[in-house]
């Protein structure tokens, strides 16, 4: 039987209902809980952005949000 990771850390977590939503689909179709999930994308960042648009959506992002904070 594969070992189930060893999750130490944990932190609060806010986000959008669609960043949620998100997260929970890409969870659920690798077949992931969401605790997982997250920590793929984290250990793995570097290979699952791409590098060029990143900054770009970035952008983007930290423009909308005073709007969305408001």
């Amino acid at each position: 039987m594969p070992k189930r990771l060893r999750l130490t850390r944990r932190f609060p977590v806010a986000m959008t209902n669609e960043a949620y939503r998100g997260l929970i689909r890409f969870a659920e179709e690798a077949g992931l809980t969401p605790d997982e999930a997250l920590t793929f994308l984290f250990e793995n960042f570097a290979s699952v952005t791409d590098a060029e648009t990143l900054p770009h959506r970035l952008r983007l992002f930290k423009a909308e949000l005073p709007q969305r904070l408001a």
